[in-house]
């Protein structure tokens, strides 16, 4: 029954029962045996308290309760004995509301007036009122009869049920440990105690299992909250460790799984003070009077405790320990899912962040800088990735994605499409055929993994862009990403016009890659969706403040990439966020020899006298025999083998760069020569006199390169 439909109910009785003793009050009407009965019953032996006030509010009748609740009979010029009963502005309502009844001859009804009665002077109670007219023979208004009724532990009663109401909706709100914590406290003071505290096993955050309750146990703060600003009581702030003997309250509910009310001057309680002083100062400053520990306990598992304290007179009672439990029960269940969710999401972030790349690998063609920050709430650690992959011929791949989703699996992916990228890069594809394959990768993966699963629902999406720093010209692909921005070294930003290929996972649909030149010093920046957009904006509000951002071309690749971070993320950003930052460089033309070879093996020895003279030229007469025999191995292989044109190609940069070109597109295999082969010992002597090599592929033919190390750079 609703708190209006009690409220109504008890107007009509108190507005039945008041007729009756108005039709029965001495001096009006005479009255049968039976009558006098119930006048004799209402008027001693009832428990409601009822008095009968004249027009000028004096007292002319009142029953036995209502001298037990005034503590004194009625005087004479002391009618209005609410005032005796209540406090503050209360009776001076109730006043009011009986001179409106006697002026109007309508019933009134006043739900709550809080006092305190004789019976029990030392605590506040809940009354609820009612005044009805009482009418004369010719209908005149002549006086009034009152009911006082105590109301306290229906009172009380819904006050606890509206709390648990409040609590369901009001604590959990967030996955956040702290929040959750401190929306117990928030909801517990001042209703149910004036300083509660709210610690969680540190052993359990950790991950451990709870226990044993034998010997000191370590508890995290997680919550205070007092009625006094600034919770002076604390003896740790949240975040901090404090430590409680086994024989101390809280570890006893903790250790017995159930809550406890005690008073301070309890042995058990003057024991835990004496072993710390710091914290019976506390009790004595502030003069707590009783203590209550309720363990907090989910899924079988104690968790951690929450103690409430009060400093008045009144102790804790079975009806608050039964709150206490209900709170803490609501409360109990939230911090565990929070704490599995925060477990959850440290090694979502712990396994991506091993996956990302810790440092940026050393290469000449662009300074680099990188930012990634997960989202926070709910959402965790996402699919987001870079990554700066050095290449063939001194050139350089810049790699963001991010795959759809958040948590382990995602980051799982992630590494796992981050690896296929490398593998991918390592033998030189174009960008456009890399997300091709890649693509494949993913749909193949999306059916290994569910055979139910959609692609589309495990994919992800991608930029994939070659810089080569001898022709300045960068080769972009996009697999369904934002498109990459352009800082020109005079300050201008441009989003360059490229083809958008479909989000990885769709599968059987192209990609297009597409050039474009760069001006050295000029700044690419690639970036996730999670930097632009948000609930509070739309992409195109991002890509502007995206502009705006950048345009400051003299900042260093590291101090653009924190100004652009800070200042274009989202304040509550609802996702990952990822920026990559290159700040493209050009060799010199001193720096990067070319010759054409004719198909004639007599072309050999002046490719070996033309690399000594360069070599000579750049000062690197150690690595000039070297060299020499490595362009005689594959200038001979390449007019053997191949089809002109040939050309020689030699690049200084952090390594000696050689590359000889065809037009063929058969690649060359290193195999083990055997005794008498005349051949298949030229890429295995390639192989040992240098550092790496490979082959690259284009459209119009291939590219065999090796790199060897700098005489004054290497070991």
């Amino acid at each position: 029954m609703s708190g209006l439909a009690i409220s109504q109910a008890r107007t009509h009785a108190a507005q039945e029962r008041d007729e009756a003793i108005m039709a029965a009050t001495p001096g009006q009407l005479r009255c049968s045996h039976e009558e006098q009965a119930i006048l004799d019953w209402l008027f001693s032996q009832s428990p409601i308290a009822v008095a009968v006030f004249d027009a000028d509010l004096r007292c002319i009748r009142q029953n036995t309760a209502m001298g037990r609740l005034l503590g004194a009979p009625p005087t004479d010029g002391q009618a209005h004995r609410l005032s005796r009963l209540a406090y503050g502005p209360d009776p001076a309502v109730w006043e009011r509301c009986v001179r409106q009844v006697l002026a109007t001859g309508e019933p009134a009804v006043v739900d709550e007036i809080r006092g305190r009665s004789a019976a029990d002077p030392d605590h506040d109670r809940i009354f609820a009122t009612t005044a009805a007219p009482l009418h004369d023979q010719q209908g005149q208004v002549f006086g009034v009869c009152t009911t006082v009724d105590d109301i306290t532990e229906q009172h009380r009663a819904q006050e606890r049920l509206a709390m648990i109401n409040e609590a369901s909706s009001r604590i959990g709100s967030t996955l956040d440990l702290m929040r959750t914590a401190q929306e117990l406290a928030d909801t517990a003071v001042p209703r149910l105690c004036d300083w509660v505290t709210v610690d969680l096993l540190d052993t359990v955050l950790r991950g451990d299992e709870p226990g044993p309750f034998t010997r000191t146990v370590a508890l995290r703060r997680m919550a205070n909250r007092s009625v006094l600003a600034g919770e002076p009581e604390a003896v740790r702030k949240p975040g901090e460790v404090d430590y409680y003997p086994a024989q101390s309250p809280p570890v006893r509910s903790m250790a017995t799984g159930k809550p406890a009310v005690l008073r301070t001057p309890d042995p058990v309680v003057q024991a835990w003070l004496a072993m710390d002083p710091a914290r019976a100062a506390r009790f004595q400053a502030f003069k707590f009077q009783s203590l209550m520990p309720v363990p907090i306990s989910a899924r079988g598992a104690i968790l951690g405790v929450t103690v409430f304290f009060r400093r008045s007179a009144d102790a804790f009672t079975d009806d608050d320990r039964l709150l206490a439990q209900e709170l803490v029960a609501i409360a109990a269940l939230c911090l565990d899912n929070a704490r599995r969710f925060s477990r959850e999401r440290t090694a979502a972030l712990a396994l991506q962040h091993s996956l990302l790349s810790q440092r940026l690998p050393a290469q000449a063609a662009v300074d680099v800088a990188a930012r990634y920050r997960p989202a926070g709430g709910r959402s965790g650690a996402g699919g987001d990735w870079f990554d700066v992959i050095p290449l063939s011929g001194a050139r350089v791949a810049l790699v963001v994605g991010d795959v759809v989703g958040h948590g382990i699996t995602a980051a799982a992916a992630m590494g796992r499409l981050r690896t296929a990228v490398r593998t991918l890069a390592d033998v030189d594809l174009p960008p456009d055929e890399l997300l091709t394959h890649l693509d494949d990768l993913v749909t193949r993966l999306a059916t290994e993994d569910d055979g139910q699963a959609e692609a589309a629902e495990q994919g992800a999406t991608c930029t994939y862009a070659v810089y080569d720093p001898v022709s300045r010209r960068c080769s972009i692909a996009r697999a369904g990403h934002p498109p990459p921005a352009v800082l020109a070294p005079d300050g201008t930003v441009e989003f360059p016009e490229l083809p958008l290929g479909p989000p990885l996972g769709l599968g059987n649909l192209p990609f297009e890659a597409a050039e474009v030149e760069l001006a050295e010093g000029s700044v690419l920046a690639l970036y996730t969706d999670g930097l632009i957009a948000s609930r509070d904006r739309d992409v195109d509000e991002g890509l502007r403040r995206l502009r705006r951002a950048l345009a400051r071309p003299t900042l260093s690749a590291r101090a653009l990439c924190e100004s652009v971070f800070e200042e274009v993320l989202p304040e509550r950003p609802s996702d990952d966020a990822t920026l990559l930052i290159g700040r493209t460089k050009a060799l010199a033309a001193d720096r990067v020899a070319g010759l054409g070879i004719p198909a004639d093996p007599a072309a050999v020895a002046d490719a070996r006298a033309w690399t000594a003279r360069r070599l000579a030229s750049w000062g690197l007469h150690e690595a000039a025999f070297t060299t020499e025999l490595v362009v005689s191995e594959l200038v001979t292989n390449a007019i053997r083998h191949a089809q002109p044109p040939i050309e020689l190609r030699l690049i200084r940069d952090e390594t000696l760069i050689c590359e000889v070109s065809d037009s063929s597109n058969t690649a060359p295999h290193m195999r083990r020569a055997r005794s008498f082969d005349e051949g298949g010992r030229g890429l295995l002597l390639v192989s040992q006199l240098t550092q790496r090599w490979g082959t690259r592929h284009a459209r119009d033919g291939k590219t065999i390169w090796c790199e060897q190390p700098i005489a004054s750079e290497a070991p």
